[in-house]
């Protein structure tokens, strides 16, 4: 049996690494060093801006929960925020990194040097090697770059197949734990979740590759794919509604140019189901970031499907699905990545879903009251996610479009239609106001 422990040490061992102005590079979301994190604030009477570089953290640790404490001595940059991460937003020690994910590794990297990266990993196999379990977003780009490679293991991390796959060489250190991943629980799906997932179901055929996330609307749409046949999966993020298509066999990869009986994604994150499920399974596959929504990968595969979801869309198509104005809500992510690859695709299409409506707060009065989500005009400062050359369908509760090929003129007829019926008066005269139809 291969010992590693001449590489293991304790969580304070691994934190007196930490000096002032380095920057620590952390695993995404499931893949979050527990133990790191959660004991990072007990160094900061002793380092000043330290930059903590994470892609959605969902970890409840001081150095978050009380960073108005620790704000001298952290700060944050991150490709992907969290409701941690919008809430801190107004102390200015909090940054978005601007990214299209498969770029994301790989564009940090040559901009800002990692001095250390920590990861939550699997135990060692028989020969040493390591995997990194629940992503492969841009971790295993770190473990090249860095100058400190610090893996977290516990026997109650997955072992997962794909080329995450660390050699006992290019670690470090290594800190002993038996945690267990953080859990996402399934998003119950409501009435408006069920129609635009019954929407987005009709578009799909049997044999089609898709992708698609996490969340209330995700999880309608594989609930309505579930009498589909022969699907395949080249997907971001791997979940549980996903594992449920596989468990029933309505996902088996037969019909895929790539990887041809695997689904492959280059994360996960869901429930406690998910992993075990994942836990020693060939059938799932994950791969790096940088590959998996590579854009002319993702066309590799004929029909492919990629399902996204956004904030707002403006009547010339134009969508931001990550602030809410100014104010950074979330990321980028793979929308753009998986948007343009399934058009790159043979009979691929991209589906953008969103509700028609929200409860927004008014500004004047400081009521909650509805507002339309297709909208004249993006809001001021929003971020322009998929830009309006890359929609293909938008999707609401009222149906799906077909943006494509379309002027402007005809994707603002369009998108009215599946608008609240309430707005669509209001955004008719909107549109002739601007120009975008006579």
């Amino acid at each position: 049996m291969f010992d590693y422990r001449s590489k293991c040490v304790s969580v304070e061992k691994a934190l007196s690494l930490v000096r002032s102005n380095d920057v620590i590079t952390v695993g995404m979301a499931g893949a979050e060093p527990l133990e790191f994190l959660g004991k990072l604030h007990t160094i900061a009477d002793r380092v000043t801006d330290v930059t903590i570089t994470d892609c959605l953290p969902t970890v409840q640790a001081p150095y978050l929960t009380d960073f108005l404490m620790y704000q001298k001595a952290f700060k944050i940059d991150s490709w992907f925020y969290s409701n941690q991460l919008r809430a801190l937003q107004h102390t200015g020690r909090v940054s978005f990194i601007p990214n299209c994910l498969h770029f994301a590794g790989a564009k940090r990297n040559a901009a800002v040097h990692t001095n250390i990266f920590v990861c939550s990993a699997s135990m060692p196999d028989e020969n040493g090697n390591i995997a990194l379990s629940c992503s492969n977003v841009y971790e295993m780009m770190m473990v090249k770059e860095a100058d400190i490679v610090i893996l977290e293991i516990s026997p109650n991390i997955p072992r997962t197949s794909g080329d995450h796959i660390v050699p006992f060489s290019d670690v470090d250190y290594l800190i002993e734990s038996d945690y267990f991943l953080p859990v996402i629980p399934d998003a119950p799906s409501n009435d408006k979740d069920r129609e635009i997932g019954r929407h987005i179901a009709a578009l799909i055929s049997d044999g089609d590759c898709i992708q698609v996330g996490i969340g209330g609307i995700p999880n309608a749409v594989c609930e309505f794919l579930s009498e589909k046949k022969d699907l395949g999966i080249h997907t971001e993020m791997m979940t549980t509604g996903i594992m449920r298509l596989m468990q029933k066999g309505v996902v088996n990869n037969s019909k895929k140019q790539l990887d041809a009986g695997k689904s492959v994604c280059c994360f996960a994150l869901g429930t406690q189901e998910l992993y075990e499920f994942m836990n020693n399974n060939p059938d799932v596959l994950i791969k790096s970031g940088a590959w998996v929504n590579d854009p002319h990968v993702i066309g590799m595969n004929d029909n492919q499907v990629s399902i996204n979801t956004s904030i707002e869309v403006d009547l010339t198509g134009q969508c931001c699905s990550e602030s809410l104005g100014y104010l950074q809500f979330s990321g980028t992510g793979g929308q753009s990545d998986t948007a343009a690859g399934a058009q790159n695709s043979k009979n691929g299409r991209s589906i953008i879903a969103l509700y028609s409506t929200a409860m927004a707060k008014n500004p004047l009065t400081g009521e909650r009251e509805e507002v339309s989500k297709i909208v004249p005009l993006l809001k001021p400062g929003a971020a322009v996610s998929l830009s309006r050359n890359d929609v293909d369908y938008v999707v609401t509760e009222y149906g799906a479009v077909r943006l494509k090929g379309l002027s402007v003129a005809e994707r603002a007829g369009r998108l009215i239609s599946i608008a609240h019926p309430k707005f669509r008066p209001e955004l008719t005269v909107k549109a002739r106001e601007y120009m975008f139809m006579a």
